[in-house]
């Protein structure tokens, strides 16, 4: 454990293709109130690389730019992990935007309450479009998948998320950083810092502002390859697999026996969807004071449901029943 005065900390960021993202991430970072950080960019294998942007920050921050082969997120923060210099890495999506206090914030937490690694929460900018709102709200609404996210320490042992995540360079030597996962890398590597006998918290007051994918399309692909990393994680960690997590799917066949129901049966087994639709959009609806965001919520919350629920049922069939390796899975679904 690291006594006060010897925390220096490093942020780590992996871009792909994101060089209009990275200009807002590092802005939010030139604003903080405390700037004693260290910022490393991993450009992973970038065909529109975001170094100029970097340059631009040079005398602004005391940053570092990188550029490797593309091998994805978790070996390009491990990459920058090696590189670091201070001895706490703080990893981010480069779709992330920090409040102005995000670093004091953590610093003094990780002062006064040291622990080995933290995950943060995430929130929706005033700023973000409407789309990038009703995703935010169907990545954290009790009535999607919100509970089972991480935002929370109410189920299970907190497990960090990359996008907004931290932990000593004590647990990177002994972890050996995220493993080669293309997904899900984040919750293994939270297991392993666990198994390990490290220790992890959440700082709520930590959050940071997360933009997401900006089409529906970017979003399916998205929670669809999460439902896959879930059954993936747990031919890794058969522990780590609760009865939680097969919500999404048990929700996508039961919405499925439902419509079958009505069309053939009878219209009034359309009333529990109708129900849960009309949840979504009144919380939605109140929660970000519009209409408009609650009826793109309802659109959004079952992108989300029905996408994580077919990559995991799609992942049983191919990683359980076949057995096929873990890569099988995502033939023809990978996203950078």
């Amino acid at each position: 454990m690291h006594k006060d005065n010897s925390i220096k900390i490093s942020f780590i960021i992996p871009v792909y293709n994101r060089p209009d993202e990275i200009t807002e991430l590092l802005e939010s970072l030139v604003l903080q109130t405390v700037n004693e950080f260290e910022v490393i960019i991993v450009e992973d294998g970038s065909n529109i690389k975001c170094e100029k942007i970097c340059n631009q920050y040079a005398d602004k921050l005391n940053l570092k730019y990188f550029y490797k082969d593309n091998s994805g997120p978790g070996q390009s923060r491990n990459y920058g992990s090696e590189k670091a210099k201070g001895n706490y890495c703080i990893f981010l999506d480069s779709d992330c935007v920090l409040p102005h206090n995000y670093f004091e914030i953590v610093q003094h937490s990780l002062k006064n309450d040291y622990i080995d690694a933290f995950g943060g929460p995430d929130r929706a900018h005033s700023n973000f479009s409407i789309l990038q709102k009703s995703i935010n709200y169907s990545m954290t609404s009790f009535f999607t998948t919100g509970g089972i996210r991480g935002n929370s320490e109410k189920f299970e042992k907190f497990h960090p998320r990359s996008f907004n995540m931290g932990y000593s360079k004590d647990v990177f030597n002994t972890t050996k950083g995220f493993s080669k996962m293309r997904f899900g890398e984040d919750i293994d590597m939270s297991i392993r810092i666990l198994q390990n006998g490290f220790k992890t918290k959440l700082i709520k007051e930590a959050y940071v502002y997360h933009k997401r994918r900006t089409s529906l399309r970017q979003f399916f692909k998205q929670v669809f390859n999460s439902g896959i990393a879930r059954i993936n994680l747990y031919k890794r960690h058969p522990k780590s697999l609760k009865i939680v997590h097969f919500a999404p799917a048990l929700f996508t066949i039961g919405l499925i026996i439902l419509l079958l129901f009505s069309v053939f049966c009878s219209i009034f087994f359309l009333l529990p969807i109708l129900i849960h639709i009309l949840i979504i959009f009144v919380d939605s609806s109140l929660k970000n004071k519009s209409i408009h965001i609650g009826i793109m919520s309802v659109i959004t919350s079952y992108t989300q449901l029905l996408g994580y629920g077919l990559g995991f049922i799609s992942a049983t069939w191919k990683r359980i029943i076949l057995n096929q390796k873990e890569y099988a899975a995502y033939v023809n679904n990978f996203y950078k």
